[in-house]
């Protein structure tokens, strides 16, 4: 995925005021998977799509007045090299970690309304919805996710327990209403 193990590194500069634009670039970038090594500096992994999508930012800061610059690099060493890779996992373990949250908040929700015998098809349709737009936040990480971080496959594991419970809740919610009879 990585060409030669090298990276796109984004240098730029962005008027201050409005303040809007630079939080605008900041979320381009972060949605793109960037890492920043310092504030303004920040490296993706070296691909087409990458490449395209930083010469469009580049021209989004030439129209808000400000200055960039757009390199390939490489590390100069193993050390160097490990130590970018590191920023890209612990960044993506931070979203597993809020990922891993929301999941357990799931499973209480899902706990809580099977202890109280909750079994509607609205609460099932409301936790449905629930269990689509955590897939879909994790297929998001996932796709982000360069280098494998070391939570991921805790995540990915997390998920199928949250849409098995989801499946025995429906059960219950289909047993519930005699739907199997």
């Amino acid at each position: 995925m990585n060409k030669n193990n090298s990276w796109l590194l984004l240098t730029y500069k962005v008027p201050p005021e409005p303040s809007k634009n630079r939080i605008a670039l900041w979320r381009k970038l972060k949605a793109l998977g960037a890492v920043y090594m310092q504030n303004s500096i920040c490296l993706l992994p070296n691909t087409a799509e990458h490449i395209k999508q930083l010469k469009l930012i580049e021209n989004d800061i030439a129209k808000i007045d400000g200055e960039s610059v757009l390199l390939e690099t490489i590390a100069l060493d193993k050390a160097q090299e490990q130590k970018v890779v590191s920023r890209f996992k612990a960044d993506r373990d931070e979203e597993y970690k809020e990922f891993l949250g929301k999941c357990n908040d799931f499973e209480a929700e899902i706990k809580k309304e099977t202890k109280a015998k909750h079994f509607t098809y609205a609460e099932l349709e409301e936790n449905d919805v629930d269990l689509k737009k955590l897939e879909t936040w994790l297929d998001k990480i996932k796709k982000l996710d360069f280098y494998g971080a070391t939570l991921a496959a805790t995540a990915i594991e997390k998920f199928k327990k949250c849409q098995t419970m989801l499946d025995e809740y429906a059960q219950k919610v289909y047993d519930a209403h005699d739907e199997n009879h």
